[in-house]
C-alpha cells in the first residue's frame, strides 16, 4: 500500500507559505507507518518544535491501474476519506533552503491521520465537497473540492504516468489556507460536509 500527498494543491495555501502556484501537481509519498488510525493521539516528536496541522480530503484507490486516462480516473476510485498530513515546519524550511528533499519533515512515524471511515462518493455533489477542521472546537481550515488547482482526476492520471496505482493506495489530495502549529492538549477534528470523520488528540 503506498500514500501519496500532493502540495501546494490550494492557491491560497501555497500564497500562505511563499510559494509559487505549480503548473504540474507536487507529489511525495509517505510510508505506511505514517499512518495513524482508529482515533489515536498524535505525540509531538522531539525532533520539531513547528508540527502544523493540514486537513485533507483522500481518496482510495479500488482499481489496479497505470497510465490512466484523465477521463477515466473516475473508474478506479469510490470512496472519499479524511486525513491530516503533519508537517514539521521548521524542518520542512530547512530543507527546502538547502534543496534537499522532505521526507523528514513530512514522512515521519504517525504523520499520516486518516478517518475512521471512507464515504461513497454517491453520496456528495461530486464537484462542491466540503471539508474543514477544528482545533479546540474553533474551525481553522475550511476547503472545497472545486477550489484545488489540480482534480482528482487530474492527480490520479498524473501520479499513474509514474507509479502503478494498486488497490488500497491512498491519494492525500492537498491541504486548504489555515493550516497552523499544533501543542500538547490540543484536539483535532475533522469533517466532510456535516459528517464527523477524525478526532486526534495532542501529546
Amino acid at each position: 500500500m503506498k500514500i501519496f500527498c500532493v502540495g501546494r494543491n490550494y492557491g491560497e495555501h501555497a500564497r500562505e507559505l511563499g510559494n509559487t502556484v505549480p503548473e504540474n501537481p507536487v507529489v511525495f509519498m509517505k510510508p505506511d507507518t505514517a499512518l495513524l488510525k482508529n482515533n489515536e493521539p498524535f505525540y509531538l516528536p522531539d525532533f520539531s518544535n513547528d508540527v502544523h496541522h493540514e486537513i485533507e480530503l483522500v481518496i482510495r484507490i479500488n482499481k489496479v491501474g497505470k497510465k490512466i486516462e484523465e477521463k477515466f480516473a473516475r473508474n478506479y476510485f469510490n470512496e472519499i476519506g479524511l486525513g491530516i498530513d503533519f508537517t514539521a515546519r521548521d524542518l520542512q524550511n530547512n530543507l527546502k533552503a538547502k534543496g534537499l528533499p522532505w521526507e523528514l519533515a513530512k514522512a515521519f512515524d504517525h504523520s499520516a491521520p486518516i478517518s475512521t471511515h471512507f464515504i461513497s462518493i454517491d453520496k456528495f455533489i461530486f464537484e462542491n465537497i466540503s471539508f474543514s477542521l477544528k482545533k479546540n472546537g474553533e474551525t481553522v481550515q475550511k476547503g472545497n473540492r472545486k477550489d484545488m488547482i489540480f482534480s482528482f482526476e487530474k492527480i490520479i492520471a498524473f501520479v499513474s504516468n509514474y507509479f502503478t496505482l494498486k488497490i488500497g493506495d491512498l491519494i492525500y489530495t492537498g491541504t486548504p489556507a489555515g493550516v497552523g502549529k499544533v501543542n500538547i492538549g490540543d484536539k483535532l477534528e475533522g469533517f466532510i460536509e456535516n459528517e464527523h470523520m477524525l478526532t486526534c488528540e495532542i501529546k
